[in-house]
């Protein structure tokens, strides 16, 4: 493993944390803009839409765009409970930067699990985009990548903090 300096964590981890937290970071703002743009101006045009079914803003504004289309079958669509995809990312990559500075074992665990409810959530979202809406977004496919890119990740994260424990007996 490379040498990870003061934070113990392997150099080429914090890189790839970083660059796919920022850039998860960037595409869920870009996406909240977006929605929010085209819910105070339907007319609003975001860079990626690209055609009918290349549309990101249809996709945003859609039902699924909010609470994963799951959360207002137990809220009002209009309940502050009922919040934007795109929100719950930004919290998602923060928490995944935050707690990838702690080389804790509760800390590695909860990033796996973060992970791994991400990816179902992708699966989930990707087949609600290809079966449902028929629509092709290019800024949900690079989250999704994002999200499995993370979990792989997360997954040699704790192995190695758990062979780090191992050693330290």
């Amino acid at each position: 493993m490379a040498a990870g300096g003061a934070q113990g964590t392997p150099t080429w981890e914090r890189k790839v944390r970083v660059f796919l937290c920022v850039f998860g970071l960037m595409l869920s703002v870009y996406a909240l803009h977006v929605e929010l743009s085209r819910e105070s101006d339907p007319d609003y045009r975001a860079m990626c839409d690209l055609g009918e079914s290349v549309s990101c803003s249809k996709v945003f504004t859609s039902r699924w765009g909010r609470g994963f289309g799951l959360v207002q079958f137990f809220v009002a669509q209009d309940s502050p409970l009922n919040q934007p995809n795109s929100l719950l990312g930004i919290i998602f990559y923060t928490l995944q930067m935050a707690l990838g500075l702690s080389l804790s074992k509760k800390a590695a665990l909860f990033l796996v699990f973060s992970s791994w409810v991400s990816v179902a959530g992708s699966l989930y979202l990707a087949s609600i985009l290809a079966f449902v809406l028929g629509d092709f977004c290019m800024v949900c496919v690079s989250t999704y990548i994002i999200n499995f890119a993370l979990l792989f990740t997360n997954l040699k994260r704790r192995k190695a903090i758990e062979g780090m424990k191992e050693k330290a007996r």
